[in-house]
């Protein structure tokens, strides 16, 4: 239905002099986006008002509505005698729209209001658009785009999926954003959230594990919609995902993706998540389920390390000290982390990895292989583990697909599958195996991958039986030789 729209404008934005990256491309089109659907909402809005007699207030004042300076139409088709283009439409978005948009951020009651949200959407990007042409073909296309039914806005969120994986794929920068979903879905299937739970990603990148685990609660397998009564639904819409970002693109991003899965005023907050002192948690800020992949190799600030008890300047492990600390007693998470967590030898890793083990059951890990995040360069384990009992045994499962992985042969589903149905029982196989706690060494509490299952592969020759191999076979060819020159 949308398909062929968003290849269009794929297309206007890669002509486009001010965009020169998949990132641009899904920044752009992210506001964009956000305007149509915006404008659609109002009007919805303003059409259930009516019917109840009621009189509507619109969120955007007349000159800005999209409408209005976006798509204006007469008689129900496009007036381009009153369209803006060219440079006055580019003066008029940097100079009028954008500035108007970020007041909101200070006008707003609360950050929680789709006010305050449109303010921080507007004051952390920009237009990049060079071209009032340009951006006039773009608008003309998002405006073909509705947002009124449940299939509209399945599709869009299916073909906003393929951008943001595209922008993962296309480097390191944009990978960041970007947690392959075949991995998101095994993790939420081994976690099992929910209706009734609060579900949480402190480092929430696209919104990739808060979109899967909408997904998981509002569709059944086939796809079809899952048998949820009004209460159940509006809970899930408006008090289940939960989410912190601290990076401008990927926060607008989480907003819009959320947005065209269902989740029409997404709880994402634009903070720096580590900057929030752990001592001061109180069990209202808790969650049932915490989903995360959150960046690894970055450092922060002794003023930042100072929220910590364990204190490190490596941002995963501050990561996972704040999920252990969010997360309920008897809750449940699932985070990836790089696999050197596991046997690193300086005393922070040793001491988190005792305090996991100690006050939460850390009872899966799922070891995954190179090439599973593009363009990462690094090896990554997936944690599972619940709050509040410690830790008896582990249950290891070297994922190894058969193949390298890479942007042409990502990971998928099916790579997946033996994980998911192993898991259930923890049970032995040539790729899994379990590790008794009494058994892990408690100075270094080191949970190294170490498959005793995996068949040895064969042994390696004897350097001096190649060597002298190598010298019999000499001394044929010489002979060889030898006879042909003979027969010169």
């Amino acid at each position: 239905m949308f398909e062929q729209t968003f290849k269009n404008l794929d297309d206007v934005l890669w002509k486009e002099a001010g965009c020169s990256s998949e990132l641009d491309y899904t920044e752009q089109s992210s506001w964009i986006l956000f305007l149509k659907y915006l404008d659609d909402l109002e009007q919805e809005y303003e059409q259930e008002a009516e019917l109840g007699d009621i009189p509507y207030e619109y969120i955007i004042d007349a000159e800005y509505r999209w409408s209005t300076w976006a798509a204006p139409k007469k008689d129900g088709k496009p007036d381009r005698d009153n369209a803006k283009t060219g440079t006055d439409l580019i003066r008029f978005v940097d100079n009028k729209l954008f500035p108007y948009l970020q007041s909101f951020k200070e006008s707003a009651s609360s950050p929680e209001t789709i006010e305050y949200k449109i303010g921080e959407i507007f004051s952390e990007i920009k237009n990049k658009f060079a071209s009032g042409y340009s951006l006039r073909d773009a608008l003309e296309l998002v405006d073909q785009l509705t947002f009124g039914s449940q299939a509209e806005k399945h599709e869009l969120s299916a073909l906003y999926e393929s951008k943001i994986k595209n922008m993962g794929n296309a480097g390191r920068n944009g990978g960041e954003y970007y947690t392959p979903r075949p991995l998101i879905r095994a993790m939420i299937q081994v976690v099992q959230p929910r209706i009734g739970e609060r579900i949480y990603d402190g480092a929430c990148g696209s919104a990739g594990f808060l979109c899967e685990a909408f997904n998981y609660l509002r569709y059944d397998a086939a796809g079809n919609s899952a048998k949820l009564s009004t209460a159940q639904l509006q809970q899930l819409e408006t008090k289940t995902l939960y989410g912190k970002e601290k990076k401008s693109l990927a926060y607008v991003i989480a907003i819009m993706n959320l947005i065209l899965h269902g989740v029409d005023a997404p709880n994402i907050i634009h903070t720096n998540t580590l900057a929030e002192n752990l001592a001061d948690v109180q069990e209202k800020d808790r969650y049932h389920v915490i989903l995360a992949n959150p960046p690894f190799g970055g450092k922060e600030r002794p003023e930042i390390q100072q929220n910590f008890p364990i204190k490190t300047g490596e941002t995963a492990f501050l990561f996972l000290q704040h999920f252990i600390k969010y997360l309920k007693a008897k809750g449940r998470a699932a985070v990836v982390i790089k696999n050197t967590f596991l046997s690193n030898s300086d005393n922070a890793s040793k001491a988190l990895r005792q305090e996991l083990l100690e006050n939460c059951n850390l009872h899966t890990v799922l070891d995954c292989p190179s090439g599973t995040f593009i363009g990462a360069g690094v090896k990554t384990v997936v944690l599972f583990f619940d709050k509040g009992e410690p830790t008896q045994q582990v249950w290891y499962y070297q994922l190894d697909p058969g193949r390298n992985m890479g942007k042409t042969n990502p990971l998928n589903d099916n790579d997946l599958k033996e994980f998911i149905a192993l898991q259930r029982t923890f049970a032995d196989s040539e790729k899994s195996w379990s590790v008794k706690i009494a058994d892990v060494d408690k100075d270094s509490f080191d949970l190294s991958v170490k498959n005793p299952n995996k068949q040895e592969a064969a042994a390696l020759r004897d350097p001096q039986a190649i060597l002298d191999e190598i010298a019999g076979l000499d001394a044929e060819s010489k002979a060889i030789l030898d006879v042909i020159r003979g027969l010169l």
